[in-house]
């Protein structure tokens, strides 16, 4: 399996935890805005991001939550690269409704909610 991204949660913002029962979980940076990082799983990058954006199929896990990468908007890997940002939605759609969303298989959303800590590691792998 070869790790697409791999990066640390190093903070979550105070609105996090209601996108997240929601099936959202937004990523950015660390030193991003501060009106962005409200909503924001804040991170620092612990493996680049790869060239090629991740497929259907792709694996992602965040602390212990899995899922299976359903779909990828035609910007998200390239806001991945540039500035660490993305929204993944847990949603299992098929097709990305927004160009900066990537899309993964549904998860238990209290499991999500958990996982969602300082110092948890998230990776896209295929």
């Amino acid at each position: 399996m070869s790790v697409l991204l791999k990066t640390r949660v190093t903070a979550i913002g105070p609105e996090v935890a209601d996108l997240a029962e929601g099936g959202v979980v937004i990523l950015f940076a660390d030193g991003s805005p501060p009106e962005l990082a409200e909503v924001s799983v804040l991170h620092l990058t612990e493996q680049e991001p790869s060239e090629d954006a991740p497929q259907k199929g792709a694996s992602i896990t965040l602390g212990p939550v899995s899922a299976t990468i359903t779909a990828v908007g035609s910007t998200a890997w390239s806001k991945v690269r540039e500035m660490g940002h993305v929204v993944i939605s847990f949603n299992g759609a098929a097709e990305a409704e927004r160009p900066g969303e990537v899309c993964a298989s549904e998860v238990d959303t209290g499991a999500l909610v958990a996982a969602l800590t300082p110092g948890a590691v998230i990776t896209i792998a295929a």
